[in-house]
């Protein structure tokens, strides 16, 4: 009869996300994830397999977590410009929130390094096109109600977005406060086209 867990895998989980988050893929060996975590490496082993399998997982969480209310904002605003402004808004604010690493977990975690973890590196280039694709979409559903000119490029436009979230995470994590990036969010709201160029 197996033995029951003497940890909370949730919680374990949670260190591991932050530990990734603040210090990269590369930058974390299970010894500090084992000290993170609070557990010991067979067990790290038995509840979450590999380290890039623990990885994935708590990629996965980040995104279920932190990446929610832009998700919400993306399905629930009303138009196509209001949802890619909260999307910005509230990436602000989660980029500088205090008590956990500045930035985005999908950005920063594994952008280069050695050739061995291409397969995260591609993971990670993966998430972040589907939030791409997910601005892209809902540019599509405004384009489609006629909020903008028909001659406006839907991808175009998410990828510019896209690369101002990228942007916004990177200054956040070189110090960047909340009000600076809410700056950036003006500038990038100020390039809308079409009819909704005017809030």
């Amino acid at each position: 009869m197996a033995r029951p867990r003497k940890f909370d895998i949730d919680q374990a989980l949670s260190q591991a996300m932050h530990l990734f988050w603040e210090r990269g893929y590369e930058g974390v060996s299970l010894t500090d994830l084992s000290s993170a975590m609070n557990i010991n490496k067979p067990s790290l082993y038995a509840a979450f397999g590999d380290k890039e399998q623990l990885f994935r997982r708590a990629v996965e969480l980040y995104d279920t977590s932190t990446g929610l209310p832009a998700e919400h904002a993306l399905a629930e605003a009303a138009t196509a410009r209001e949802a890619i402004e909260r999307v910005l808004r509230l990436n602000a604010a989660d980029y500088t929130a205090d008590g956990r690493p500045a930035g985005c977990m999908i950005v920063l975690a594994a952008t280069l390094g050695q050739v061995e973890n291409e397969r995260v590196r591609s993971f990670l280039a993966r998430c972040r096109a589907n939030g791409e694709e997910a601005l892209r979409r809902r540019i599509e559903r405004g384009k489609a109600a006629g909020e903008l000119g028909a001659d406006v490029d839907a991808a175009a436009l998410a990828k510019f977005y896209t690369t101002v979230l990228q942007g916004m995470s990177i200054q956040a994590r070189d110090g960047a406060g909340r009000e600076t990036l809410d700056e950036v969010v003006d500038a990038a709201m100020a390039a809308w086209p079409g009819k909704a160029s005017q809030p």
